[in-house]
């Protein structure tokens, strides 16, 4: 039995599909107000309506909110492998203590029942956002090490502290891998992530930023993790990047998928501060939600570059093209919208 934990989420709801389609037997879990509907849409981006229905009802459910013990401990049972992809993206810093409890505890948990259980061999997924940074242009790699005394965000300090919950269980004798993800792209999640990317392109974009971004298709992350997860590699990570792109580079990518002219004009950062300030009084004064936080702001005039060699060394794993990504991400979109 595998279980995958966040099996609602974009990556999970991919990674069950391919597992489904392998012929494996398969437990996922859900929350209470989780969307299986759209689960069993995303087997359709892979295959016939009547085939995606049989595999999505092979899979066997659990209600169990990860912070949850006694519910993880049931889903934990007869299993022997576990893809631990259920976590929290958020960089509000008003959302700290949500995100340890999702990120850090959860994850926690994840591994000691783990142990409790004997499971063969887990997978995390992580994030790019946990390796470190270099002074340079020189590429980012996985002994590119995590400053934590650095201006960190939320999210990357708690999904860093994630990691070293996994590493903890490695020393006491769990087998797991972890992989470093850039920003996935895939289908099913429109209006969340890297799913809101596409419902912006879809209406004409008018400024780019200065800055890059790291993405992958989601196809290529369930495919490392599948092929990691039944290899005899262990306790190592691995960064899944396809390509970095300028964000000049990525709009004009996603214009041309929707055929929409490219945006010409590069906006300043000074600009996006002052309106991240303004969003940040609003929120202050009438409790709204935070629409343009600073770290946002940040990344996106920040370029990094990521050295994949370990995974394709390792795997002799190859990437798709972020043009092909997109399109097929992009037609996806249109077919739904």
């Amino acid at each position: 039995m595998i279980l995958v934990t966040g099996g609602t989420g974009l990556v999970g709801s991919h990674l069950l599909y391919f597992l489904a389609a392998s012929g494996a037997n398969l437990r996922a879990t859900r929350r209470k107000t989780s969307n299986l509907a759209r689960v069993e849409k995303i087997f359709g981006y892979y295959t016939d309506k009547k085939t995606a229905t049989t595999l999505f009802n092979a899979i066997e459910w659990v209600q169990a909110d990860i912070t949850n013990i006694p519910a993880l401990t049931l889903a934990f049972e007869n299993c022997k492998q576990v893809y631990h992809c259920a976590g929290m993206i958020d960089f509000d810093p008003k959302k700290y203590n949500l995100l340890k409890k999702v990120n850090i505890q959860a994850t926690a948990n994840i591994v000691n029942l783990a142990l409790a259980h004997g499971i063969k061999k887990l997978c995390y997924v992580s994030s790019i956002a946990t390796l470190g940074t270099t002074e340079d242009v020189s590429s980012v790699s996985e002994d590119t090490h995590y400053n934590q005394y650095a201006k960190n965000n939320v999210y990357s300090i708690t999904k860093y502290a994630a990691e070293m919950e996994v590493w903890r269980a490695t020393q006491e004798g769990l087998d797991a891998v972890i992989v470093n993800p850039g920003v996935i792209l895939g289908a099913g999640f429109w209006y969340t992530g890297s799913g809101a990317i596409f419902k912006l392109a879809s209406n004409t974009m008018s400024y780019f930023t200065s800055g890059s971004i790291a993405v992958v298709d989601v196809k290529d992350v369930v495919l490392a993790m599948q092929v990691l997860m039944n290899s005899a590699l262990k306790n190592e990570r691995y960064i899944l990047v396809g390509a970095t792109l300028s964000y000049k580079e990525l709009t004009k990518e996603l214009a041309l998928a929707f055929d929409k002219n490219p945006p010409k004009r590069e906006i300043a950062e000074w600009k996006l501060l002052f309106f991240s300030s303004i969003d940040g009084i609003v929120s202050t004064l009438f409790g709204t939600k935070r629409k343009l936080l600073k770290a946002n702001v940040k990344s996106l005039y920040t370029y990094s570059n990521y050295n994949t060699h370990k995974i394709k060394n390792a795997l002799a794993f190859n990437f798709t093209a972020v043009s092909q990504t997109i399109n097929r991400v992009a037609e996806l979109y249109k077919s739904e919208h």
